[in-house]
């Protein structure tokens, strides 16, 4: 189930219509009020967030949304007028898995729900990759992230911030290389997108056994790698 946050009614009502035409199901919602009010009756499978807003603004919402823990895991994509990259990464910075400016096609909307849907659903263990270190172990195919015998709920950004630093286990990550592995997104001036996820990654696991964020290392001026002590 896609929730659909957005106050004009028109721009709305034709995007659910697009997705339902697409397979999708949809619910829209003209305030952060009326959508939180929802979620708490049956959370979604995947956000679209406009960020113009009346009351609770898109990135208030956004917030609130990453410190639900019932919600903090469902994928998010922002849809807004601002196209600037400044305005895209606050939307990234704030904890969105994507990002659209208005107008944007249909077609593309879909494609994209589509692509969060399945990195964030849960896929056969048959052929699964696991990924491991120490007690932290993640299923490329089934996207699932256990730190022992606990499975932890991350973002598909988070998910996929996990899997680069496994997948390079040892190796150290510039932030720069973060950026354009995870987030696909160039780009040379100042942003706390990867610095924000980090932490935000560290807590869950450590909240699933002390100690397991911390597998996570800073290397001081240039990145960050994922490895055991020696």
């Amino acid at each position: 189930m896609i929730y659909y946050v957005e106050d004009d009614t028109n721009i709305r009502e034709l995007t659910l219509y697009a997705l339902r035409k697409a397979g999708l199901d949809a619910k829209g919602f003209p305030s952060g009020e009326s959508f939180l009010i929802a979620c708490a009756e049956e959370p979604p499978d995947l956000i679209l967030l406009d960020i113009m807003l009346p009351g609770i603004d898109g990135l208030e919402l956004l917030d609130l949304i990453r410190n639900d823990r019932s919600i903090s895991h469902v994928p998010v994509i922002m849809l807004t007028a601002k196209g600037t990259e400044y305005d895209k990464v606050r939307g990234l910075d704030a904890g969105a898995d994507d990002y659209l400016a208005k107008p944007f096609g249909m077609m593309e909307l879909v494609s994209r729900c589509n692509a969060l849907l399945r990195r964030a659903g849960a896929l056969s263990r048959r052929n699964d990759e696991m990924l491991e270190c120490g007690p932290v172990s993640l299923g490329t195919e089934t996207h699932e992230v256990f730190v022992g015998d606990v499975l932890v709920e991350l973002t598909p950004k988070e998910f996929e911030l996990l899997r680069a630093l496994l997948s390079s286990q040892g190796r150290v990550l510039s932030r720069t290389r973060i950026l354009e592995d995870v987030w696909d997104l160039s780009y040379a001036g100042e942003t706390r997108t990867v610095d924000t996820h980090v932490q935000t990654l560290r807590r869950k696991l450590n909240d699933a056994s002390s100690g397991a964020g911390d597998l996570i290392k800073t290397i001081r001026g240039v990145g960050y790698c994922i490895k055991l002590e020696s």
